[in-house]
């Protein structure tokens, strides 16, 4: 017998070659938003116990819904600059406040009625009131004219339209009518320009009606009557007690950021389209 012959060997299993990777197709646009808001969202719910500690919780997401506010009315950009305005005016009084040892938080967007500032302990005297309500105008002037100088430099319209709100927005705020900013400074001065501030602010609302003006009408009557009404007490009138001079520092502080306003808004109007 003949040995048999040895079977050739069985063929080997040859590995697969990898796959070819195929190009990733572009997302469009609705998965990258998408995308963003659910990585915003698990970020969100992973942070948002330490966001709530935060000072800045409150400030930045008022913020945030004020820009919202405004962009529908009248675009995201003058929304960022006119919210970004605001909060240089509001930060004129947290400094101040704080200067003057009075406790103060940080502002409180609310949309379409502009901001405010807590104060977590009430001014020793009218005039601690009065530096943290002129505060405001000045630091929101010299915002404005921030603003209309980078106007200047860019050559920009809209910058220059921006810093003109600026300028109206702090000029309104001097009426001298509570809780208005004006108001609380002209009380240094003497409380029956109140009686002013009033007069005004009833043209401005004949002229340009407005659903806000009312509501400062009401808050600033029912103020005006409270302060009113306890004027003769003893505590009134060491509240009230200043000297002539810081009188005539709080007036002439006034009176001449009003006229630079004025002033300002009469040389650079708003640019015409």
């Amino acid at each position: 017998m003949t040995p048999e012959e040895p079977l050739p060997p069985a063929p080997q299993p040859q590995p697969l070659p990898p796959p070819q990777a195929q190009p990733a197709k572009p997302k469009n646009v609705v998965e990258r938003v998408v995308g963003a808001v659910v990585a915003a969202g698990a970020a969100l719910l992973k942070y948002g116990a330490i966001l709530f500690k935060l000072k800045f919780f409150t400030l930045f997401f008022s913020m945030i819904a004020s820009v919202g506010a405004y962009a529908l009315a009248f675009g995201w950009q003058f929304a960022v600059g006119f919210v970004l305005l605001i909060f240089v005016h509001e930060m004129g009084h947290v400094i101040v406040l704080r200067a003057r040892g009075i406790k103060a938080g940080l502002p409180v967007f609310l949309p379409f009625l502009g901001a405010f500032v807590s104060m977590k302990s009430a001014p020793r005297t009218v005039y601690d009131e009065a530096l943290s309500g002129i505060a405001g105008p000045v630091f929101g002037a010299a915002g404005a004219f921030a603003v209309l100088g980078l106007a200047g430099y860019e050559d920009s319209d809209f910058l220059r339209a921006l810093a003109y709100t600026g300028f109206l927005l702090n000029l309104f705020n001097l009426l001298p009518f509570l809780p208005l900013d004006g108001g609380r400074t002209a009380a240094a001065v003497n409380p029956k320009l109140w009686v002013v501030g009033l007069v005004g602010l009833l043209g401005y609302e004949v002229w340009r009606p407005s659903p806000i003006v009312p509501l400062i009408l009401i808050l600033g009557g029912f103020e005006a009557y409270r302060r009113f009404k306890g004027r003769n007490t003893e505590a009134s009138r060491a509240y009230y007690s200043l000297t002539a001079q810081q009188r005539v520092n709080v007036g002439t502080a006034y009176l001449s950021l009003i006229a630079l306003l004025i002033w300002a808004m009469h040389t650079y109007p708003v640019p015409p389209r």
